[in-house]
C-alpha cells in the first residue's frame, strides 16, 4: 500500500509519525527496548502531545532478529498467530552513549541513540545487510481507513529481492507491489493461492512479517531503494532472518515456520487423473490405467477428482452410487494394480450434503456476525465453510476422511481454501481478517496430520493448492489452474520457484495445463517438464491428460520421461532428504545456488532440480534459450560438454530437454525404470561429472522410503585416476565417466582416466 505522492509529499488523507529522536533504551535482557519521540525533545514541555513509537529487538532463534513497532499497546490480541519454533536463543545486548547493539549468532541490529533514527542489521563480517533510516519507520493514520504501521529496509545498489510466496509474474520482485491476501485467480494473474510474507534477498538474508492478515509491500515501488512492507494496526512485526548465503537464510526461515514433511517415496512417481470435468466411472478409470500399463507408462497414483462424489453434494465424502457402485471394491483392484489412489476433497459443505445439517445443528460450521450459518452459491449451492478453529468440528472432519481411509484412499488433494469470508465470526474468536490467509493453514494441517495418524510419520501426503507461511509443513502443493498454452507453463514454473525461494520444499503443477486441451507440442514439452519436477500429475479440466489422446510420440515421451525420473529416485529422494531436514527445497530459482552470478536474475524459466542438476524446460516448439554457470556442465542426455558462463541457444527434439550435471558432481542413477520406490543401493550407477583434480565427494544413496541411508560412497580424483569405494555391503554398482560404465569390483572402482580415454 502507497502513502506517499513521491518522495517529499504524502497523499490527501494520509499523516505519518516518525521516530525522530531516541529517548532512551532499556536492556531487557533477552532483548532491547528502544523508546522513540516523534520529534526532538529540548525541553521537558516537548514531550506533552507528543506520540511515542516503541521498538522492542528479540530474537527468536539463532542468527534472526525481531523487531517490534508499536503505537498504542492496549489494542485486543485477538489471533490466529502462526505458530513459530521458537528457540532460547543466546542474545547479547551492549549499550552506550552513541549505540545500542543485539546480537544474536551472526546477525546484529545496530540501533542509532543519537542523532536520525537508524537500525543497521550487519553479518559477522561487519557487513550491513539493510537497514531501517530516518524516512523508513511510519506510524500512520489513512482517513476513512484506519491505521497502519510500516517499515522501509533499504536495498542495495544491484540487491535483487525473491520469494513472496507463489507469485506467476517475474520472479525476481523488484519493481512489483504485492498484497499477501489469498485469492483464486489462476496463473495468468497477479493474485495468488499461497502467499507467504516472506522475502528473499540475493545479498544472504531474508524478512519475515509476523502478520497472518493482510501485508502490502512495495519493493521498490515506494522508494526504489527500499523494500516497503505495511500492515492495518497499532504494530508491526517482523524478522530479519541471517545468512550468510540465501540457503542459509532459508534454512533458518523453516527452522523458524517449520520444515516441510518428509514424503512417501511413492508419490514422487507419476500421477494419473480422471480430470475435473469429463465424464468417468470404474470402465474409464480402469481403462485409462489398462492403456497406460499397454504402453508401458509405468505410474504410481491414479487420482479420482470432483466427480467422485455427487454433483451439488460436495463435500459429503460419499462415492456417487451410479458411476461407482462398488467404491470398496475398486479401491481393492486398484490397489492390487500396486497403485496408490487420491481424493478431490475441499473444505465447503454444500447446503445439499447430509453433513450440512449436523454440521450447522453442531455448530461447526462458520458462522455471520448475526449467528447464521455463513453460505453463498459460489462452487456449490448452498455452501458453508467448515469452521477448523473449533476443535470438535476438526475431530469431526477428520471423522469424515478416515471412513475413506479405511476404505484405502491413500492421499487427498485438498483444493481451495483461497475464498475465506471476512464478514464472519469464527469459532474461537478469532479476527476473521486474520484469518482469511490462514484459514488454509487449519485446513492442510488438520487433513495432514490424519494421514499421519493413520498412516505413519513419511507416509503422509496431501496436493494442496492453497498456503501461507508454514504451510511448507504439509506437502505437497500444486501451482492451480492455469491454460493449456507455453505461456502458462512458463508463468506456472515462475510461480514454483517463487514459492521454493518462500520456503516450500516440494511443488508440482498439472502437466499439458488445467484449463482448454494442449496440442500436441505444448503437452510433449510439458510432460519433460513435469517429469524433472519433484512431483508431477497428469490433470486437466475438460479432457483427459492420457498421452495417447495427443498422439504416439507423446506417448514415447512420457514413457522416456517416466523412466528418467525413475533413475534418478536415489539422487531426488536425497534432494527430499534435505527439504525435509533443513528446508532447502528441491526445485530451486538458480540464485540459491549461485547468488553472487549476476546473470542468473533473467534466468527464470530454469532452475536447479537439487544441487546438482540444471534443467531448463522448453517453451517452444524447437528452440530453446538458458544460462550456463561457470564451469564445464555436462549434458546428461548426451554427455556433451558446455562450458559456462554464457547463454546458449539450442533446438531440441521433444525426446530431448536441457539437463546439466553440476562440474564436480556425482549423480546416482537407479536401477529400475518402473517404479519410483525400490533398493536404490543394488545396482546403483554412480555418474561423475567433471571431477578436478583432488576433489572428493562423499555421496549418500537412501533408502527405499527415503527416510535413511542404503550406502555412503567416496568418490575422488588423484591425478589421472578417478576412485570411488563405499563402506556399505551394498549390491553390484557401478561408476560412470564420460560415456562408460565401469562395475565395482567388490567396494571398490579404480578407472585410469588418461587410459579409459584412448
Amino acid at each position: 500500500m502507497k502513502f506517499t505522492d513521491g518522495y517529499w509529499q504524502v497523499l490527501p488523507g494520509v499523516q505519518i509519525l516518525r521516530p525522530r529522536f531516541v529517548e532512551s533504551v532499556t536492556d531487557g535482557g533477552d532483548h532491547l527496548t528502544v523508546y522513540a519521540a516523534t520529534a526532538p525533545l529540548g525541553t521537558r514541555g516537548d514531550t506533552l502531545n507528543r506520540p511515542m513509537i516503541t521498538v522492542r529487538l528479540d530474537s527468536p532463534a539463532e542468527g534472526v532478529i525481531g523487531v517490534r513497532i508499536e503505537h498504542f499497546q492496549g489494542v485486543r490480541d485477538r489471533g490466529p498467530h502462526f505458530e513459530l519454533n521458537r528457540a532460547q536463543a543466546p542474545v547479547a545486548v551492549h549499550i552506550d552513549e552513541e549505540v545500542a547493539t543485539l546480537t544474536s549468532g551472526s546477525l546484529t541490529a545496530r540501533v542509532r541513540t543519537r542523532g536520525s533514527w537508524q537500525v543497521e542489521f550487519v553479518d559477522e563480517s561487519g557487513r550491513v545487510l539493510t537497514s531501517s533510516t530516518d524516512r523508513s519507520v511510519g506510524i500512520i493514520s489513512v482517513a476513512d481507513d484506519g491505521p497502519y504501521v510500516c517499515e522501509q529496509l533499504t536495498l542495495d545498489v544491484a540487491e535483487r529481492v525473491y520469494g513472496l510466496g507463489e507469485r506467476f509474474g517475474p520472479l525476481v520482485k523488484n519493481g512489483q507491489s504485492v498484497d499477501i491476501w489469498n485469492q483464486d485467480g489462476g496463473t495468468a494473474s497477479d493474485q495468488a493461492y499461497k502467499n507467504v510474507p516472506f522475502y528473499l534477498s540475493d545479498r544472504g538474508y531474508g524478512v519475515f512479517v509476523d502478520h497472518p492478515e493482510r501485508v502490502s509491500y512495495e519493493i521498490g515501488t515506494e522508494v526504489v531503494s527500499r523494500a516497503q512492507f505495511s500492515v492495518p494496526g497499532q504494530h508491526l512485526q517482523y524478522y530479519v532472518v541471517g545468512g550468510p548465503e540465501p540457503k542459509d537464510a532459508v534454512r533458518r526461515y523453516t527452522a523458524l515456520t517449520g520444515l516441510p514433511a518428509r514424503v512417501p517415496t511413492w508419490s514422487y512417481g507419476l500421477w494419473l487423473s480422471t480430470s475435473f470435468t469429463t465424464r468417468y466411472d470404474e470402465e474409464t478409470v480402469t481403462s485409462f490405467i489398462e492403456g497406460m500399463a499397454q504402453r508401458d507408462l509405468p505410474m504410481s497414483v491414479f487420482h479420482f477428482d470432483c466427480f467422485w462424489m455427487r454433483q451439488f453434494h460436495w463435500c459429503d465424502f460419499v462415492w456417487d452410487p451410479a458411476t461407482f457402485p462398488d467404491p470398496q471394491g475398486m479401491l481393492d483392484r486398484l490397489h492390487a494394480r500396486d497403485l496408490k489412489v487420491s481424493l478431490w476433497i475441499n473444505p465447503y459443505i454444500a447446503q445439499r450434503s447430509h453433513l450440512f445439517a449436523e454440521g450447522a445443528e453442531r455448530g461447526y460450521l462458520v458462522t455471520t456476525p448475526d449467528g447464521d450459518v455463513w453460505q453463498w452459491d459460489m462452487w456449490q449451492a448452498g455452501m458453508a465453510l467448515v469452521d477448523f478453529t473449533n476443535p470438535d468440528a476438526w475431530t469431526w472432519y477428520q471423522d469424515k476422511l478416515r471412513t475413506l481411509l479405511d476404505q484405502g484412499v491413500d492421499a487427498f488433494k485438498t483444493d481451495f481454501g483461497e475464498r475465506i469470508p471476512t464478514s464472519v465470526r469464527w469459532h474461537d474468536g478469532s479476527d476473521p481478517q486474520r484469518m482469511h490467509n490462514y484459514y488454509t493453514h487449519l485446513f492442510n494441517a488438520c487433513v495432514f496430520e490424519l494421514l499421519q495418524k493413520e498412516r505413519g510419520t513419511g507416509q503422509a501426503v496431501v496436493f494442496a493448492r492453497s498456503a501461507t507461511a508454514g504451510g511448507q509443513q504439509f506437502p505437497v502443493h500444486w501451482g492451480g489452474d492455469c491454460e493449456s498454452t507455453f505461456s502458462a507453463m512458463s508463468e506456472s514454473l515462475r510461480g514454483g520457484l517463487s514459492l521454493a525461494a518462500s520456503g516450500f520444499g516440494f511443488w508440482s503443477h498439472d502437466i499439458g495445463g488445467f484449463e482448454g486441451t494442449p496440442d500436441p507440442a505444448v503437452f510433449k514439452r510439458w510432460v519433460a517438464f513435469g517429469l524433472l519436477s519433484s512431483h508431477s500429475r497428469l490433470h486437466g479440466s475438460d479432457s483427459y491428460r492420457v498421452p495417447w489422446a495427443f498422439d504416439e510420440e507423446a506417448v514415447e515421451v512420457t514413457r522416456l520421461f517416466t523412466q528418467l525420473k525413475y533413475r534418478l529416485m536415489p539422487y531426488l529422494a536425497a534432494a527430499g532428504q534435505q527439504a525435509s531436514g533443513t528446508g532447502v527445497p528441491v526445485m530451486r530459482p538458480m540464485m540459491l545456488e549461485f547468488p553472487r552470478d549476476r546473470s542468473v536474475a533473467a534466468a527464470d524459466t530454469q532452475y536447479m532440480l537439487g544441487s546438482s542438476l540444471l534443467v531448463a524446460p522448453v517453451f517452444d516448439e524447437r528452440w530453446v534459450e538458458y544460462y550456463v554457470p561457470e564451469g564445464a556442465w555436462t549434458k546428461v542426455l548426451t554427455d556433451e560438454v558446455v562450458h559456462g558462463p554464457r547463454w546458449v541457444r539450442e533446438e531440441h527434439g521433444f525426446d530431448s530437454v536441457p539437463l546439466l550435471a553440476r562440474p564436480g558432481s556425482v549423480v546416482p542413477f537407479g536401477a529400475r525404470t518402473d517404479r519410483p520406490d525400490y533398493d536404490y543401493a543394488e545396482g546403483v550407477q554412480l555418474r561423475v561429472y567433471e571431477l578436478a583434480e583432488g576433489e572428493q565427494v562423499v555421496l549418500e544413496v537412501p533408502t527405499a522410503d527415503g527416510a535413511g541411508s542404503a550406502g555412503q560412497f567416496t568418490v575422488r580424483r588423484v591425478g589421472s585416476r578417478l576412485e570411488a569405494s563405499t563402506d556399505s555391503g551394498v549390491a553390484p554398482w557401478s561408476l560412470y565417466w564420460r560415456g562408460r560404465d565401469h562395475p565395482a569390483h567388490g567396494q571398490t572402482v579404480s578407472i585410469d582416466l588418461e587410459e579409459d580415454a584412448t
